[in-house]
């Protein structure tokens, strides 16, 4: 059985669907889809789910809330009348919308929904939506399939708006309540329940790990991901003309790459298949036939001669750097810095160090001001170290290879093409695996960064 995921653009309008669906008629083993909420038309459109969070925005500040939801009513009303389909379905979408609007006037027990609560509510729309779509037509056009709503599977998740993660428990669910259905079953993806019962999603981009947590829970032969590129390439084709395509990833390349800015994966999707071992498919819903690309869990060969398999980079961190003399001889030391920033609720990025000095590689979304600034008066109060900074602006740019495990000198190498290209690096981290190698540069160095080390890795084959 395969678990097929279709992402937003795959399902912009009513021509992407017909291709979507065609897709799935062609191999009766492709018996789950995941489907993402409608993504742009065209490059000046907008995201179904942007709509939708702009339109909870407009509610909670108690204006325009109307004008938004007719603006992505209309969205539906041309993709529902597109595909042929009739009122009712485009009736089910509309009474949809506007109870969800409606639920933010509703008092609760304790007062009221939450702002954070309302927007995933209204978030969680696009792709509810869209499954219920996607499964009418598809059995109007003759495929037998059935809308699983998450509630109904015990997709359950931590109560952590926005952000919230997968409860072991739910695959047990998923493969209790969806292992005996023999039609295709068609999943929202990007959102669940909370124990209590509140819709709550992932993060953006969270419907590749609502299918990887499928592909894992019913023990899937393969995870596809449908998407609108021909594969993976070892940079963003927006920064390079034509550049080498990937066709075989491992998994930790490519949750490297996509934790350092990668937007082709989403970094968490890969965590419930790799465990299982399952292959990831990523091909491209407009050109099926190219080959795409393929992760698993070990490559039979590199994709070529050189050590290094993508370059990435992403911005939005912070940088504070402590020093405190003989910290190396404080035992402890390491855990109460550690203590402080979980207490603020912030994971660490990377954490290089030396005897008497440590840096911390924050992501700013987690880092408020606030926040900070707390840490920072702890760190004094507490720890009493000499000097303690913070520098913002910080890019990360990630060299990822398994095949620089074997080569030698490959940082030699990456140091020369960014010095060459006039880039101060700030902080370097290298992995304990050696597949990945961590630059800390100025943001507005990003992308000239990223240009430089891939004329120096990949000019042969460019």
């Amino acid at each position: 059985m395969i678990v097929t995921k279709f992402g937003g653009s795959s399902l912009a309008d009513a021509d992407q669907v017909r291709k979507v669906f065609e897709i799935i008629k062609r191999n009766n083993e492709r018996g789950v889809i995941v489907v993402s909420a409608p993504g742009k038309r065209v490059k000046s459109d907008h995201k179904v789910t942007d709509m939708l969070i702009e339109c909870a925005k407009a509610k909670i500040s108690g204006g325009g809330a109307e004008a938004k939801a007719g603006a992505l009513l209309e969205r539906y009303s041309l993709l529902v009348s597109g595909l042929g389909m009739g009122g009712d379905m485009y009736k089910l979408i509309e009474d949809d919308i506007y109870s969800r609007l409606s639920a933010y006037d509703i008092p609760g027990p304790d007062g009221g929904m939450s702002e954070a609560e309302f927007i995933d509510l209204m978030k969680a729309a696009g792709e509810d939506n869209c499954a219920k779509l996607i499964a009418a037509y598809f059995n109007g056009m003759g495929v037998p399939s059935v809308y699983i709503n998450p509630l109904d599977a015990g997709f359950y998740m931590s109560e952590s708006f926005g952000n919230a993660v997968i409860l072991p428990e739910s695959y047990d669910n998923i493969k209790s309540k969806l292992g005996g259905i023999n039609e295709v079953i068609v999943f929202p993806g990007f959102y669940g329940y909370t124990k209590s019962g509140k819709v709550i999603t992932f993060s953006r981009g969270g419907s590749d790990v609502t299918g990887s947590i499928l592909a894992a829970a019913l023990g899937a032969s393969l995870y596809e991901n449908y998407t609108d590129v021909d594969h993976v390439y070892a940079v963003d084709p927006g920064l390079v003309i034509n550049p080498l395509p990937v066709r075989e990833i491992t998994y930790r390349e490519m949750r490297e790459l996509s934790y350092g800015g990668f937007k082709v994966y989403h970094e968490d999707a890969l965590v419930p298949v790799f465990r299982q071992g399952i292959p990831v498919h990523i091909i491209n819903t407009n050109n099926p036939s190219e080959t795409g690309t393929v992760i698993v869990r070990q490559r039979k060969k590199q994709n070529h001669g050189g050590p290094v398999t993508g370059i990435s980079s992403a911005g939005g961190f912070i940088c504070i750097h402590i020093s405190k003399l003989l910290m190396n001889t404080e035992i402890g030391f390491g855990r109460r810095i550690l203590q402080i920033i979980e207490d603020e609720g912030i994971p660490f990025e990377h954490m290089p160090s030396g005897i008497d000095d440590i840096s911390l590689i924050l992501n700013e979304s987690y880092a408020t001001p606030e926040k900070t600034d707390r840490i920072m008066a702890r760190f004094s109060r507490e720890l009493s170290v000499d000097v303690a900074t913070i520098r913002k602006g910080l890019a990360i740019v990630m060299l990822v290879g398994e095949g620089m495990l074997h080569s030698i000198g490959t940082t030699a190498r990456a140091g020369r093409a960014l010095a060459d290209a006039g880039i101060n690096i700030e902080i370097i981290n290298q992995g304990s695996s050696e597949v990945s190698l961590m630059f800390g540069i100025d943001e507005k160095d990003a992308d000239r960064a990223v240009k430089s080390l891939y004329n120096e890795f990949f000019k042969e084959e460019n």
